[in-house]
């Protein structure tokens, strides 16, 4: 299964000053996922595939081990579905909270979970 993770849609879920530090709040984000590895979704397997898909002040973020990261060329909701449109088996999960999103992405046989699905630490 790959995980695809609306960055900006996930850091922008929580209050917690991420407007004053985009890039650290996105790393923050990285960070908990790696930590959590695919188990940051339950049902998810310890061989599935994390992607955090980035955007703007966030585009500068490297991957770690455990999260492949893409940056968004233009938003970061084109590149999601470009990334299912050219990766996906039908076996996709995107976290994400964005309406619009959310119905391109099922379009694509994509399954969607809001933010809070996710467990991890968001500190």
């Amino acid at each position: 299964m790959l995980i695809v993770v609306d960055g900006a849609n996930v850091v922008g879920s929580v209050p917690d000053g991420w407007w004053r530090d985009r890039a650290g709040a996105t790393e923050r984000l990285r960070d908990a996922l790696a930590a959590a590895g695919p188990g940051a979704l339950e049902g998810a397997a310890l061989d599935d595939e994390v992607v955090l898909v980035v955007e703007g002040a966030a585009r500068r973020v490297p991957a770690v081990p455990g999260v492949r990261v893409v940056a968004a060329d233009r938003s970061g909701d084109d590149a999601i579905v470009d990334l299912l449109r050219r990766e996906g088996t039908g076996d996709e999960v995107v976290v994400t909270a964005d309406r619009g999103l959310r119905d391109r992405v099922t379009e694509l046989g994509a399954r969607v979970v809001g933010p809070s699905a996710l467990r991890i630490s968001r500190r």
